[in-house]
C-alpha cells in the first residue's frame, strides 16, 4: 500500500511522493529503530511486515538492532495480500503469543460478519467501483481492497485482488466509468484528504464521471479501515457495503466515510 511520509500534514501528496521515491532510490530507509528502547524492552517476540518497502523498516535495520540484544527474540514477519491472509496472520500471532483460542474465535467472528454482509446485499446488482489510494500520482488500491469491494457487493475496476497498488492514469479512471468512486489515500484521515481534493476535481472530465453525476464519490478513513492489514478491514467491508447499497442500510453514510461529490 502507498503511505504518507513523515510530517505529512505540511506536505501535499506530490511532495510526499517525491520524498519517498528519492529516499528509496538512494537506498535509505524511511524509519529508524530506537535501539536503546528495544534493548530495555528485551522482547520475546517481534512482529514486523515485509509487504510494503515504504511502510517497513529495512531488513538490515532490523538485523542491526537484533544483533545488540541479550537474547534473540522470535521474529514474526507478516506479508498479507488478501483478506484470507489477514485471517491467517491473526491465527499466527495468536499461536506466537499463546492466544490460539482467542485468535481463532476472532477470525470466526470476522468471517461471520462478512457472511452477514453478503446475505444482506444478496440479489443486488454489483456496483462498478474505483478505489484510489493516492492522488498524485494516482494509485489504485490493491492487495485486499479489491476483495473487500467484491465482498461488499462491488466490482473493482482499477486493481486486481492480491496485486500491489500501482500507478494508474487519469485516462484509465475516466475510461472505466465507475458508478462509485472511493478515495482512501494511505495514511490520510478524511479531513486531510479533503485538503487535497483539488488534485482530483481539477482534472479534465471530472464532472463527466458517472460517480460524480450520481453523487457517489466518497472519502473514507484509509488508515483505519483500508490501508493496514488487521481485523478492522472487516469494518471496511461493512462500510463499503453501506456506500454501495444504501437502501439496505437505511440510506445513512456510515461513520468513517464522507460524501465529497
Amino acid at each position: 500500500m502507498w503511505p504518507s511520509a513523515t510530517n505529512a500534514t505540511t506536505r501535499r501528496t506530490p511532495a510526499i511522493d517525491r520524498q519517498v521515491r528519492d529516499a528509496l532510490q538512494k537506498g535509505n530507509g524511511l524509519y529508524r529503530i530506537d535501539e536503546s528502547l528495544l534493548h530495555r524492552l528485551d522482547p520475546d517476540l517481534i512482529i514486523t511486515q515485509s509487504l510494503c518497502e515504504v511502510c517497513a523498516v529495512t531488513p538490515s535495520e532490523v538485523q542491526r538492532a537484533l544483533a545488540g540484544l541479550k537474547r534473540t527474540p522470535q521474529l514474526l514477519s507478516l506479508n498479507p495480500t488478501t483478506l484470507e491472509d489477514v485471517y491467517r496472520d491473526i491465527e499466527a500471532i495468536g499461536k506466537a503469543t499463546g492466544k490460539d483460542v482467542q485468535a481463532h474465535r476472532l477470525v470466526e467472528s470476522l468471517r461471520s460478519r462478512v457472511a452477514k454482509v453478503r446475505e444482506r446485499i444478496q440479489g443486488d446488482r454489483p456496483r462498478r467501483v474505483a478505489c484510489l489510494e493516492w492522488l498524485e500520482p494516482l494509485y489504485c488500491a490493491g492487495h485486499w481492497v479489491p476483495e473487500m469491494v467484491r465482498l461488499a457487493g462491488g466490482v473493482e475496476l482499477l486493481a486486481e485482488a492480491g496485486a500491489p497498488s500501482a500507478v494508474v492514469s487519469w485516462e484509465r479512471v475516466l475510461g472505466c466509468q465507475p458508478d462509485v468512486l472511493v478515495v482512501m489515500p494511505c495514511g490520510f484521515t478524511i479531513d486531510r484528504t479533503a485538503t487535497e481534493l483539488d488534485l482530483l476535481t481539477a482534472r479534465p472530465g471530472w464532472k463527466d464521471l458517472p460517480a460524480v453525476q450520481a453523487g457517489a464519490v466518497y472519502a473514507v478513513e484509509g488508515p483505519a479501515y483500508f490501508n493496514r492489514s488487521g481485523p478492522r478491514l472487516v469494518d471496511g467491508v461493512e462500510l463499503l457495503a453501506a456506500l454501495f447499497h444504501p437502501h439496505r442500510f437505511g440510506h445513512r453514510i456510515p461513520d468513517g466515510a464522507r460524501r465529497i461529490a
